[in-house]
């Protein structure tokens, strides 16, 4: 089925190409060129590399300077070493910056999702506070073992009294008196 749509020529529903591109973009994956820049962008960070081209530096003006003039190519101005200098400044300069572009958006997503979670925290924090509340509350309302026991001791003290006057009413012998009351 889809070799008849080839047959039947170019799409309608598609805008027609009208021109040609003489050279093609290179199609680059940036996720992959973007951590190149970061792992340049850490090697050039480092005593390594500085150590590195402090021996380039080196080995080339001494080789300029003390080679036969046969296998001399840089001139004493070294015009040719500033120019590679050069060179590699304006390649490193931009994939440090991509690198940096990177982590600062890495840094961004980072500080977002602390955010989030900072915003469910207190929230969560809150929920608890008003709970905790809610339960002193509650525990306001509740009877305690003291109190009940305070409150027992109370009614048998109570109870006693009433044992003790109904006693007192029926051996003094006045049967109009209630003894509970």
């Amino acid at each position: 089925m889809a070799s008849r749509r080839e047959d039947r020529g170019p799409r309608l529903d598609q805008p027609k190409e009208t021109r040609r591109q003489l050279i093609r973009r290179p199609d680059v994956d940036s996720d992959r060129f973007g951590r190149f820049a970061e792992n340049f962008a850490r090697f050039m960070g480092t005593a390594r590399f500085l150590l590195y081209m402090t021996l380039f530096v080196v080995v080339w003006l001494l080789w300029n300077w003390l080679a036969p003039a046969s296998w001399l190519f840089d001139g004493f101005p070294f015009i040719f070493l500033t120019l590679m200098l050069s060179l590699q400044a304006s390649y490193a300069a931009p994939l440090i910056l991509l690198a940096q572009n990177r982590q600062e958006d890495r840094d961004r997503v980072i500080a977002e999702q602390d955010r989030q979670a900072n915003t469910r925290a207190h929230a969560d924090m809150e929920f608890l506070a008003r709970e905790m509340a809610s339960l002193r509350m509650a525990l306001g309302e509740v009877a305690t073992r003291d109190y009940v026991r305070s409150e027992l001791r109370a009614l048998l003290a109570e109870l006693e009294e009433k044992d003790r006057k109904a006693r007192d009413l029926a051996e003094s012998g006045d049967p109009d008196r209630d003894p509970l009351h």
